[in-house]
């Protein structure tokens, strides 16, 4: 999602609208392994993302001081772009599944939607997971998060993370 004038136009540019700190109201499923669980959860968070290699990638922070159980977690994205491919990967990693790194999903943006995919395990069940990024203007952005056990056939919605912009700058508080 290209949104400066002037840029290099492969790709490398879709995450830049991110940059900065960001409020987060997230939507999740109680229990996000489970394709019959109709449990919704909400909860708010801060999140920040900065740019790193050159716009080639980027990394953000997510903070949730308080989940609906009353416990609190960190998790962080790490997004690289290959100029090659004109795809970016993200990679996800908490406080929730320490010391995991989640396999990258990997896609790319038409306009103002991206589209990330990768296959990977919950509770020894392979599964496909979706990335939805949904840019609607500078100051708010959608992230939704779906998986598929039957091999791409239909989808679960399991998160959704709606962004309002708290400010252009890095870091909470900022």
């Amino acid at each position: 999602m290209t949104t400066t004038e002037n840029l290099i136009d492969d790709g490398r540019h879709d995450f830049d609208f991110l940059a900065g700190t960001w409020k987060v109201e997230h939507r999740k499923l109680a229990a996000m392994a489970d394709p019959e669980c109709d449990e919704w959860v909400e909860f708010e968070g801060v999140q920040w993302m900065r740019q790193t290699l050159g716009v080639l990638g980027n990394v953000d922070n997510l903070t949730v001081e308080k989940m609906p159980d009353g416990s609190s977690f960190e998790g962080m994205s790490l997004r690289l772009f290959n100029p090659e491919t004109g795809e970016w990967s993200i990679w996800w990693a908490s406080t929730r599944a320490p010391g995991r790194l989640d396999p990258p999903v990997v896609g790319r943006w038409e306009g103002t939607h991206g589209v990330f995919r990768c296959q990977d395990t919950i509770d020894g069940k392979p599964i496909e997971v979706r990335y939805d990024w949904d840019v609607f203007d500078a100051d708010s952005a959608q992230w939704e998060q779906s998986f598929s056990f039957d091999g791409g056939q239909s989808w679960v919605r399991n998160w959704r993370m709606s962004f309002s912009r708290l400010s252009r700058a890095v870091g909470a508080g900022a």
